[in-house]
């Protein structure tokens, strides 16, 4: 249980998962910074604990500078990594990933993994002024192994996030950072009832496992796949 103030930053937040993490996963006296390109329809102006910091993740540097700006020597407690974005056909019937354009591959590239490489490094001196932070990555069942879709791109992109983890797991250790990746199937909205895919309470729900564990242990990997995804 937490029982003093907490700092969040929380990335994607203008609607979908992220929407649901700003507003669902802090507690009432957790202050709370969310990142997006667009400015959430939901920010309540008299709450003085929440704040929206504008970048472009695809903009690797200026977003970089703009949120490093912003949080200044904030402590920061829970750093959650929700961001995805995949080929503009990724998952239809037409994807032909030997027509997509550079311009389309390097943003994809450089929104789901340089813009996440470079939020960790630069906010570890946030992180280690806190007794327990935690670092997690929203990633996809398309970072598994034997996924069987096509989307190469995206693919590649959270198969990369899973060894960022890996990896980061080992350099953050001497500091008892936690790093997750929570590998994520396809998600129902708000609006959305299908027992095909994951209610949004249901993700909620696991990160509140993980940031609930002590610093003595490391939770390196969540997977769920909705009950039905047969891909897998």
């Amino acid at each position: 249980m937490k029982l003093t103030q907490k700092t969040f930053l929380i990335y994607g937040v203008s609607k979908g998962l992220g929407k649901a993490i700003f507003n669902q996963l802090p507690d009432a006296e957790d202050k709370v910074f969310g990142i997006s390109r667009t400015r959430p329809d939901f920010l309540n102006t008299q709450n003085d604990r929440h704040f929206w910091i504008q970048a472009d993740l695809s903009d690797v540097k200026n977003a970089k500078e703009a949120i490093q700006h912003a949080i200044g020597g904030e402590q920061i407690d829970y750093l959650i990594y929700n961001v995805g974005i995949w080929e503009k056909t990724a998952f239809n019937a037409d994807y032909d990933f030997e027509q997509l354009a550079v311009d389309e591959i390097e943003e994809i590239i450089h929104t789901n993994i340089t813009s996440l490489i470079l939020s960790v490094q630069s906010f570890l001196p946030n992180l280690r002024k806190s007794e327990n932070a935690k670092i997690i990555f929203i990633g996809s069942t398309l970072g598994l192994e034997n996924h069987n879709k096509q989307a190469v791109i995206f693919s590649a992109a959270k198969f990369a996030l899973r060894g960022v983890v890996q990896s980061l797991r080992t350099h953050l250790r001497k500091d008892n950072i936690g790093i997750t990746a929570l590998n994520l199937g396809d998600l129902a909205t708000d609006a959305e009832h299908d027992e095909t895919l994951i209610p949004l309470s249901d993700v909620i729900s696991a990160l509140n496992f993980v940031i609930q564990t002590s610093n003595a242990s490391c939770v390196k990997e969540i997977d769920m796949p909705s009950m039905k995804d047969i891909d897998l």
